[in-house]
């Protein structure tokens, strides 16, 4: 899906900073996304990729520089804020409700456009029990879409890690987000699982029209499937580029295998 770089950024990043006490794990920081990119964001271990994730979402307030998602500032939102803008995440470690069925960890994400209040769920009453049966049943839906509907009612910690991993998507999904950002998808997935997930991100990407960022160190998944690359190291940008630029960029190289390494490639 090809983007429309005449339109309204979906996501704009300038000058983003971070500091925790003298420690600077961003400095500089820029990125402009356009609706339907499916980009990457890499870099070596504690390049501050992560870091900048946390920015976007909240739950890290910046020390300087702007967020700007779909022409509004998302700075000094909450994260519950920033996740009804339109932008949902997941995280690099698993984050779903281990204790609770396949199906509740998709109902959770419907709640906060549930059409009750709080004491209608205290009392039970007809409202709360028609939107309950309503939020049930998109739920079931959507399951349908991810062909999750046959473990629906599988408790969450009893599935392989690959399914978890696409459970946590479909809940991320769920929140009806504009710009989805995943962080290491592939982190602990064997080779089919890898495949199964490339083919699910790309299918998300269309279904759903979404731009995608994503964080990943299985250079297989990155260079399989985004379109555009951004690469971080100690806390700034050294390159930006295609896959084939990326591969070939001698900074990238000595930033993952150390200098002279761009030399024997």
């Amino acid at each position: 899906m090809a983007s429309d770089n005449n339109a309204t950024p979906v996501l704009e990043i300038t000058k983003l900073t971070k500091f925790f006490g003298g420690l600077r794990a961003v400095g500089g920081f820029g990125l402009t996304l356009h609706k339907g990119d499916l980009a990457g964001l890499i870099g070596p271990n504690g390049a501050g990729k992560t870091t900048v994730f946390n920015m976007i979402t909240g739950l890290y307030v910046p020390t300087s520089g702007n967020i700007v998602f779909e022409g509004e500032s998302v700075m000094g939102l909450e994260p519950f804020e920033i996740t009804r803008m339109g932008i949902g995440r997941t995280f690099q470690n698993i984050r779903l409700f281990s204790e609770l069925s396949v199906l509740d960890n998709v109902r959770i994400a419907y709640h906060p456009h549930s059409g009750y209040g709080l004491l209608d769920g205290v009392l039970r009453n007809n409202r709360f029990q028609v939107n309950e049966q309503e939020l049930t049943e998109r739920a079931v839906d959507f399951l349908k879409i991810f062909k999750l509907d046959g473990i629906m009612n599988e408790t969450a910690k009893n599935l392989p890690y690959g399914e978890q991993r696409r459970v946590e998507i479909a809940r991320a999904l769920a929140t009806n987000p504009h710009l989805l950002l995943l962080d290491e998808p592939a982190a602990g997935m064997n080779p089919k699982e890898i495949v199964r997930l490339m083919e699910l991100i790309h299918f998300i990407r269309d279904r759903f029209d979404l731009t995608i960022l994503l964080i990943e160190h299985q250079m297989r998944v990155v260079m399989g499937i985004c379109e555009h690359i951004t690469v971080m190291d100690f806390g700034e940008v050294i390159a930006r580029g295609v896959p084939k630029e990326i591969q070939e960029n001698t900074r990238v190289i000595e930033a993952y295998l150390g200098k002279g390494a761009a030399n024997v490639a």
